[in-house]
């Protein structure tokens, strides 16, 4: 049975995100923020959401662009300082021993210990009520090496990426499925090996890398109806980093919106 609550914001689990900033001639900042997500394959598109009061959500408006950092388990500690710390008063990358690192298209640098980094430029900003959606396109994807192998193929489960759900921060688990996987023939393990994604199958500032079949996806499977496109990470089983728990309720969504 369950209980009716009031309206809140209960859409768990979600990425929790540093996104950093820069305006010419200061610090470059980071935010982390957890009310963050693709919006659009084609062109590819991003939104961020950040609350007025915040030292980034000043930056980001002058400079209409920024770099969604994806973040790891070791990046954990740092992930929930940006959160609760402002950067009006401490330089976030020299405290967390983090670097800035140039980005391709855009000015805002990115986090180089993350091990993708999305370059944004703000199209148009939404103003909702706590919070202000930005809404960019996606100019550059950068990614660590390291998680390519001989053939280019993008591995991104060997990044252990972190998850946020209700106040705590989770790393990923197993694979459980991939997705189709519930239409396809079943193997012998009763799911099909994850395809892994190539770097052709990324479109970078709207414009294919590649030629699509039609009525096909980025990867080249079928759309099925109600189906949307979905990450390696999706699907797998969480479980907690204990090292980074927070108490249940208190956040607001983007870590308590980023005191930046």
């Amino acid at each position: 049975m369950k209980q009716t609550w009031k309206a809140g914001n209960m859409l768990y689990p979600v990425p929790a995100v540093m996104v950093s900033c820069q305006r010419s001639g200061e610090k470059p900042n980071i935010v982390t923020v957890a009310w963050a997500g693709t919006i659009c394959s084609d062109p590819a598109m991003v939104s961020i959401s950040i609350r007025k009061e915040r030292y980034s959500h000043e930056i980001i408006s002058e400079t209409k662009e920024f770099v969604i950092n994806l973040t790891t388990k070791n990046l954990c500690r740092a992930t929930d300082f940006c959160g609760v710390r402002s950067g009006r008063n401490v330089d976030k990358f020299r405290e967390l021993h983090l670097t800035a690192e140039p980005s391709e298209k855009i000015n805002a640098p990115g986090i180089a210990e993350s091990p993708v980094c999305i370059e944004c430029k703000v199209k148009k900003i939404v103003e909702l009520g706590s919070h202000d959606m930005f809404i960019a396109d996606v100019v550059a994807v950068r990614v660590d090496e390291s998680l390519l192998d001989s053939k280019g193929t993008l591995h991104l489960a060997k990044a252990d990426l972190l998850a946020y759900s209700h106040g705590s921060y989770y790393e990923l688990g197993k694979t459980i499925g991939k997705f189709g996987f519930s239409v396809q023939k079943k193997n012998g393990n009763g799911i099909g090996q994850t395809k892994a994604v190539k770097k052709s199958d990324y479109r970078i500032g709207g414009k294919s890398d590649h030629k699509e079949e039609k009525g096909k996806t980025g990867t080249g499977r079928k759309e099925k109806s109600g189906y949307g496109n979905k990450s390696g990470s999706e699907g797998k089983k969480a479980t907690v980093n204990k090292n980074a728990s927070r108490k249940k309720g208190k956040y607001s969504g983007d870590i308590r919106s980023g005191r930046k």
